[in-house]
């Protein structure tokens, strides 16, 4: 790198034009590449079959016979009013277990009551959704912990109560 020479300088043998790469140049524009084919105008014509693709007819095409003739279309378009469905409540809600996570949150183990409280809440949620299958799952989720947080409290309860009494006794 000579640094007596500036960056935004272009090299030596650099031109303007692009270079073709090894590429033959692209044929000119023509205005009617199927000089047979009506120019288009207002509508399209009435065709028998299907048009030359690309200069020719196509292999194995054969005219689309015109059996069946359509009525005319009317003039206007009926739009249909769009309906939204969507889920209303469950009719036998599943239960939630919400009071039974906030005593189990605030007296036995909080972080399993924490963890009851929100599948509680997400059962609630798939109740008033509509959703059965995630309200029974998250319901049976919510009273598990909670069995577990209460076994963990009286647990620790007892545990309590007999190291408190060991204590004092000796």
């Amino acid at each position: 790198m000579n640094p007596s020479k500036e960056s935004s300088t272009p090299l030596q043998d650099w031109t303007e034009e692009k270079s073709p790469m090894g590429h033959p140049a692209p044929p000119p524009y023509q205005d009617a590449p199927y000089p047979e084919m009506p120019p288009p105008g207002p509508g399209y014509p009435p065709q028998q079959g299907f048009p030359p693709q690309y200069g020719g007819p196509a292999y194995g095409h054969q005219p689309y016979p015109m059996v069946h003739q359509y009525p005319a279309q009317p003039g206007t378009v009926t739009v249909q009013p769009t309906v939204f469905v969507s889920a209303g409540p469950l009719a036998n809600p599943v239960n939630d277990y919400l009071g039974y996570s906030i005593f189990t949150l605030l007296f036995c183990c909080l972080p399993l009551g924490v963890a009851a409280l929100i599948y509680s809440i997400s059962a609630r949620e798939a109740n008033h959704v509509g959703d059965q299958v995630t309200a029974e799952r998250s319901s049976r989720m919510a009273r598990t912990l909670n069995h577990v947080a209460l076994g963990l409290g009286i647990g620790g309860l007892i545990l309590t109560l007999v190291f408190v009494k060991v204590l004092l006794s000796a």
